[in-house]
């Protein structure tokens, strides 16, 4: 004789028999599977943007290279003229180096975290860019301001001694303007990865290197003029001979690029 519970434990087995198996993860959908993860596990990827929009995003770069590019062809050779020597003047260059190692990192680091609504990128290049224009003033007006806070009142063209004042506004405007250019790079770089799809990273690098090299040119062209003061007579004064007055003209472009 066959009990109850025997005919209920055949009956529960035909069920299981007959229901269909469970889905397995294989046989899922890949929306089903999307759906139960979190959405911290699939990131974000940055959308493609139209080519005239990358080559735009990247002209800061030339900007970049047109001040550096100035920066190794002027200001190494006005320094002496303020009566800073050669062995000195090599050590002003340091200041380079060293906010690289430190400033590029960092601003990484805070713009990475960066919350503005007007981006992440776009505070730091801003405010680097007024750093620039600030510095390159100082730079360019150095002679002028050493004259007003008492440097020699002899012409520039004769007087061969040192220009004290003029020389640490100089220094000054030369270590603000590294860390100026180093702030700005970084996140210019990093806005074109922001911009850029996977697809795109090749041809936005391509774009970036050829601005890099147009402001290399121009930088480095504009430094082998001599003819500024000629072109902005305006610019120098008793303080301000034609060294100076081709530094200042040529920062001032750079400025209004």
């Amino acid at each position: 004789m066959v009990s109850v519970d025997d005919d209920h434990r055949r009956g529960r087995q035909s069920i299981d028999l007959d229901s269909p198996p469970p889905p397995s993860s294989s046989s899922r959908t890949g929306n089903e599977v999307r759906s139960e993860l979190s959405p911290l596990a699939v990131p974000n990827r940055p959308q493609n943007n139209s080519l005239v929009m990358l080559i735009l995003s990247c002209t800061v770069a030339a900007g970049v290279q047109f001040g550096w590019a100035l920066q190794l062809s002027l200001l190494t050779p006005y320094i002496q003229t303020l009566g800073i020597g050669h062995a000195f003047s090599s050590f002003i260059w340091l200041c380079g180096p060293i906010t690289g190692l430190v400033v590029q990192p960092c601003v990484g680091i805070w713009s990475d975290k960066c919350t503005s609504k007007y981006g992440r990128r776009r505070p730091f290049i801003f405010a680097g860019s007024i750093m620039i224009s600030f510095a390159v003033i100082l730079i360019g007006f150095s002679a002028d301001i050493g004259y007003v806070l008492g440097d020699t009142r002899e012409h520039c063209s004769t007087f061969k001694g040192t220009q004290l004042r003029a020389a640490v506004v100089f220094i000054i405007g030369f270590w603000l303007l590294d860390l100026a250019n180093n702030t700005v790079q970084g996140p210019a770089r990093a806005l074109l990865a922001d911009l850029s799809g996977p697809e795109q990273r090749n041809a936005a690098n391509a774009v970036f290197a050829t601005w890099m090299a147009v402001g290399n040119i121009l930088g480095f062209s504009s430094g082998a003029s001599g003819n500024w003061h000629r072109w902005f007579p305006y610019l120098t004064n008793r303080a301000c001979c034609e060294a100076c007055g081709n530094l200042k003209a040529a920062f001032l472009v750079a400025v209004m690029d």
